[in-house]
C-alpha cells in the first residue's frame, strides 16, 4: 500500500491563536499506539485544554483527547492519556532555554499527517491581553474592509 503524500490536517487550535502570541513555532512527532492512529486518520482528535511541558531532556502533551477507535478491542488506548514528543536534541534545548523566560509556555496548535506520520505543530507562546486581544480584532477588521474596497475599485464600482 503507497505512503499516503501531502499534509492532511487533523485537528487545530483556534483559540490558542487567540489567547497567545505566538513566537515560534516547532514540528514534532508523537509516540502513539495503533489505536490512536487510526482514531486520528478518521479525524477524531481534540486540543481543546492540551499543552505541552518540558520533563528533563524529553517533552510530553498532556491532555490531547483522541476518543477510542470504534473498532478496537481491548487493546484500545486511553483517551486523554500522556504523549511523548520526538524532537532532535538542539530543539528540546532551544526550547528549554525559552522556556526558561516568564510567561512563555508551549502550546499545540495542530496535528496533522505529514507524508503519512502523525505530527503536532507546536508553538512557544506568551499570553496576551485583553486589550491585545481588541487590537488584533480591530486590525482585522479594518483589513477586511480595506479589501473589500479594494475589491470593489478593481471592479470599476466607486466606494
Amino acid at each position: 500500500m503507497p505512503r499516503e503524500q501531502g499534509r492532511k490536517l487533523v485537528a487545530s487550535n483556534k483559540r490558542a491563536r487567540h489567547d497567545y502570541a505566538i513566537l515560534d513555532t516547532y514540528e514534532a512527532g508523537m509516540v502513539l499506539t495503533g489505536t490512536e492512529v487510526k482514531s486520528l486518520r478518521a479525524g477524531r482528535a481534540s486540543l481543546t485544554d492540551a499543552f505541552a511541558h518540558l520533563d528533563g531532556h524529553e517533552i510530553w502533551l498532556y491532555g490531547m483527547h483522541v476518543p477510542e477507535y470504534v473498532n478496537g478491542t481491548w487493546t484500545n488506548h486511553a483517551p486523554r492519556r500522556t504523549r511523548k514528543l520526538l524532537l532532535n536534541r538542539r530543539e528540546i534545548d532551544k526550547i528549554a532555554g525559552k522556556l526558561s523566560e516568564s510567561g512563555v509556555t508551549l502550546v499545540p496548535l495542530s496535528v496533522y499527517f505529514n507524508n503519512g506520520y502523525a505530527k503536532v505543530e507546536l508553538g512557544l507562546a506568551r499570553g496576551k491581553k485583553t486589550w491585545d486581544k481588541r487590537q488584533d480584532i480591530a486590525k482585522r477588521d479594518a483589513d477586511r474592509e480595506i479589501a473589500r474596497v479594494m475589491g470593489r475599485r478593481r471592479k470599476g464600482m466607486t466606494a
